[in-house]
């Protein structure tokens, strides 16, 4: 079984991702990950599908691909899983960090010269 997932923030998968590449409902991912009302991080759980760091109860679950192909071959026992991510299109805001951040090492390059 071939997974195909775009990604947000950082390369991870949000809820919706990992329900469209587990072909599983809604329900069933937040029964299959490993989370606690009284602790946003518990400690990680072979048998559950264990989501990325947070800071607060709020935050969105979000899981790295690897732990969706791991989750998926272990515990759901899909035979063969590749999980093929697919960058986000880029948008407006992404091209000018990207501009912002070509004009900034350009004065590091610059001012690295200088001294």
């Amino acid at each position: 079984m071939d997974f195909e997932a775009e990604t947000k923030q950082g390369g991870l998968m949000d809820i919706e991702a990992v329900q469209r590449a587990l072909n599983r409902s809604r329900a069933s991912v937040y029964r299959y990950a490993n989370t606690d009302a009284s602790d946003p991080n518990p400690l990680y759980d072979a048998k559950r599908l264990n989501p990325e760091f947070r800071k607060n109860q709020d935050d969105l679950l979000l899981f790295h691909p690897n732990e969706v192909a791991r989750f998926a071959k272990d515990v759901l026992r899909i035979k063969q899983v590749t999980i093929e991510v697919r960058e986000m299109p880029k948008n407006q805001t992404q091209e000018v960090l990207e501009a912002i951040l070509v004009e900034l090492q350009g004065i590091h390059h610059y001012l690295k010269e200088r001294s």
